[in-house]
């Protein structure tokens, strides 16, 4: 970064402490399960508890320990360690989603991740079948996803399917899963509705790093369809995923309050058309920042589904 005239970046106040309450490259592990994204995984993957029980009947002490177990099985062992097997792969230099300026990638870090994805799975057991078997699938689309010489992360189209699914359906389906009621055909339509929903935002991701994938070799899905597709492509499954959730909303009686949902449809339109009209003079920069902008607009779709929805 000196020798291209960019001034280091010095270590955060968290990372100090981090890497003085663990130290040597301990704390690089726990930096490479990314636990910035947590809270937006923990809130998706809990939304489908809190469809299945409503949130008056969250707080009940029997439904909520399973749900927070499957939270944590899914949320750090599941999630963590995809991404920190990803990362064992990848070797970013540069900044990757909710790890800025990544540190050196651990020694034993594929171990490390590793012992988690098996170890989730065999804790995956504790919890009804169904937990267990979509736990299954996606540890299965995570190591495809990374692992050569699948790596599926770099077959554009591929690396789509394994993330609409495994993310924007799967992983709210999980926590539903984990309080062993049986799924009936308008929540079903709902929980469809975030693999389109995710399917657009997914390649908002690669935006920015198209550059960094290019000299990789990775053809990602933003690579072969270019900026402006990519966006299009976003907009087109937004719409879609909103469809399914009045669609949903008829088949569940709260047509009524359908309208609600146009909340958080404009919040994505928002986010996506000025993108799509401006994106050409976007710096690498400025495409992560319309990256997080869209995960708000997720953030915001997950609490209006509620409103809709969890009574």
């Amino acid at each position: 970064m000196v020798a291209a005239g960019v001034p280091p970046r010095l270590p955060t106040a968290w990372r100090r402490w981090g890497y003085r309450l663990l130290p040597g490259d301990a704390f690089s592990y726990v930096l490479h399960l990314r636990p910035a994204e947590w809270p937006i995984m923990a809130a998706h993957t809990a939304l489908g508890y809190l469809l299945a029980v409503g949130v008056r009947g969250a707080v009940r002490a029997e439904r909520l320990v399973p749900a927070l177990w499957a939270l944590v099985i899914w949320v750090v062992l599941l999630n963590g360690g995809t991404l920190a097997i990803n990362s064992v792969f990848d070797k970013d230099e540069g900044d990757i989603g909710y790890l800025i300026a990544p540190p050196p990638i651990p020694k034993y870090l594929l171990l490390f991740s590793t012992t988690l994805l098996v170890g989730g799975q065999l804790l995956a057991f504790t919890l009804p079948p169904a937990f267990r078997i979509v736990y299954a699938l996606c540890f299965a689309m995570s190591v495809l996803y990374s692992v050569p010489p699948f790596r599926f992360k770099a077959v554009a189209g591929v690396d789509w399917l394994i993330n609409m699914w495994g993310f924007g359906s799967f992983t709210p389906f999980a926590t539903w899963a984990a309080t062993g009621r049986s799924l009936d055909l308008g929540h079903a339509l709902l929980l469809l509705g975030f693999c389109p929903l995710f399917a657009g935002l997914y390649p908002l991701t690669q935006l920015y790093q198209l550059d960094e994938d290019r000299r990789r070799g990775d053809r990602t899905l933003a690579l072969i369809l270019g900026m402006r597709r990519s966006l299009g492509v976003a907009i087109a499954c937004v719409l879609v995923a909103f469809a399914l959730f009045v669609w949903a909303a008829v088949v569940l009686g709260a047509g009524t309050s359908a309208a609600t949902l146009g909340v958080a449809l404009a919040v994505w339109l928002g986010v996506l058309a000025p993108w799509y009209a401006r994106h050409a003079g976007f710096t690498p920069v400025e495409h992560q920042r319309g990256m997080y902008r869209a995960l708000t607009a997720w953030a915001v779709t997950d609490v209006t589904v509620l409103a809709v929805f969890a009574r």
